[in-house]
């Protein structure tokens, strides 16, 4: 079995293993969960260190025919797109399991958590549009039982909300798909092929075709305004399910769009400003409802809404620096989001309460977890030194070479979000110390490794950002030169 074939089955191996676990083996679900997801993680990183940089190529390419009669493969292969994303997925998965909860039924939580991230990796790995869609509906049966069965109080309607949702988009990027297959005389499902096909197309029907993958793309996100199911969802997921959540499955959509880009150009020239607007909206919006929130998981679902618009206008500014803040915009609220879903969690396990007015003096009772949380909470707002600073940086700079001064509505939403992580930040940390807060435990062991990690990582992407641009720089090259005609 080749690379990319091993480092996508071992989460499913995991799952399979804990599914015939014997019984007396069941208290050990989570060490075999942590060891098969950091399986994943060394195999990623594997990929990673023999990535070749300076190719525009994918890499690691696996093909096998999966359905001749339909044209399909199985064909797997990561560029300068796919392959941050995997990382962060993988990095991600392992997060979440030291963030603990197991709780009732630990078995069955680690088998949707593995099924998880092996659905999550298939999509950012596939290079067949069949196998992409598989695996992006596959994500839907693990992630609706794990909010269903392991969520807060209204678990069951934000369960069905988040699979009514991605259903409804899937079904317009189903069509969509169908009607690039329909118009191929090759009658193959393979990304490359298809992107030859759709770039043939009457601008019209470009136009068609991009609107019902963005719709399908975007309720993912997810962009104003299909952000309907977002809220409830991440407040009523279990902390590290919305660690994920916000962290990984929200660039699933993302991705999904510079895929869909790539293959439909002529319909990005005609989307750019109607993209621009709705980025923009979404950044304003998403951080003026994140503003009006007392629930601390509440404002941190409204601010991937305003956070996921930068990459959005990154992408429909279609030059390099853009690009760049696009791509790493993913990575960055990946990592924040991912860091505040996790230390936020932790203080609802320990006090269950998530409003921020029943907090206070949270440093002098709990200091470790009062430093992850403000250092978190500052990269959120793009605090200079943090990678969300260089991600947003670059998404602005491309914004303003390319729509001008309609880039003053996102500072806008920038000004808004450093106000209500300022505001968090002083409701932690100052005034008297709340009946919530008594007796506080700090971070356990494994809650500080994970802490640490997610940390570690956003203050050295900040200061040394380079690691990452270089894994996408020659991939963003190649995609903006093979758009070049299109946009001249």
């Amino acid at each position: 079995m080749k690379t990319l074939s091993c480092l996508l089955w071992t989460p499913l191996a995991g799952a399979l293993v804990l599914a015939f676990l014997p019984r007396h083996w069941h208290r050990h679900a989570c060490s075999i969960a942590l060891g098969f997801s950091g399986l994943c993680l060394l195999l990623t990183l594997f990929v990673t260190i023999r990535f070749e940089t300076n190719s525009p190529d994918v890499q690691f390419s696996e093909m096998l025919p999966w359905n001749p009669g339909m044209g399909s493969f199985y064909a797997l292969g990561v560029d300068g797109f796919s392959l941050p994303l995997v990382l962060l997925s993988a990095f991600l998965c392992l997060v979440a399991l030291l963030a603990g909860l197991g709780g009732p039924r630990p078995r069955g939580y680690y088998i949707a958590f593995l099924s998880l991230e092996f659905g999550m990796l298939g999509v950012f790995l596939s290079r067949d549009w069949a196998l992409f869609y598989v695996f992006w509906e596959l994500t839907l049966i693990p992630l609706f039982f794990l909010i269903d069965q392991w969520g807060g109080k209204r678990r069951h309607g934000a369960a069905l909300n988040f699979v009514l949702y991605t259903m409804g988009g899937s079904v317009f990027m189903l069509i969509a798909l169908l009607m690039v297959y329909a118009a191929s005389t090759e009658h193959s499902t393979l990304m490359d092929s298809m992107q030859g096909v759709a770039r043939g197309l009457p601008r019209g029907s470009q136009v068609l075709i991009f609107l019902g993958l963005l719709t399908g793309f975007g309720v993912k996100m997810p962009v104003f305004p299909l952000h309907g199911w977002l809220p409830l969802a991440h407040v009523e997921a279990p902390s590290p399910i919305s660690i994920l959540l916000s962290g990984a499955l929200l660039k699933m959509g993302a991705y999904g769009l510079i895929r869909a880009c790539a293959m439909l150009p002529e319909a990005v020239v005609v989307m750019q400003p109607w993209l621009a607007a709705i980025a923009l909206v979404g950044i304003v919006y998403g951080a003026l409802l994140a503003w009006r929130q007392s629930d601390l998981k509440a404002m941190i679902a409204y601010s991937s809404v305003s956070h996921m618009g930068f990459v959005l206008v990154g992408l429909a500014a279609m030059n390099p620096v853009g690009l760049i803040g696009a791509v790493m915009q993913m990575t960055a609220h990946g990592l924040v989001a991912g860091a505040l879903f996790l230390l936020i969690g932790l203080l609802y396990e320990r006090t269950h309460t998530r409003e921020l007015a029943d907090y206070g003096a949270l440093g002098r009772t709990a200091p470790r977890l009062a430093a992850f949380t403000v250092l978190a909470l500052l990269a959120s707002m793009g605090l200079p030194g943090s990678v969300g600073f260089v991600a947003e940086l670059h998404a602005m700079i491309g914004g303003f070479q390319h729509f001008g001064a309609w880039m003053l509505v996102a500072s806008f939403g920038v000004l808004v979000g450093g106000a209500y992580a300022l505001r968090c930040v002083a409701a932690l940390v100052a005034g008297p110390a709340k009946p919530a807060m008594s007796g506080l435990e700090d971070l356990r062991p494994a809650e500080f490794a994970g802490a640490s990690c997610l940390v570690a990582a956003i203050v050295w992407l900040g200061l040394a950002p380079a690691a990452l641009l270089e894994l996408s720089r020659v991939s963003i090259g190649h995609y903006l030169a093979a758009l070049q005609p299109e946009f001249l």
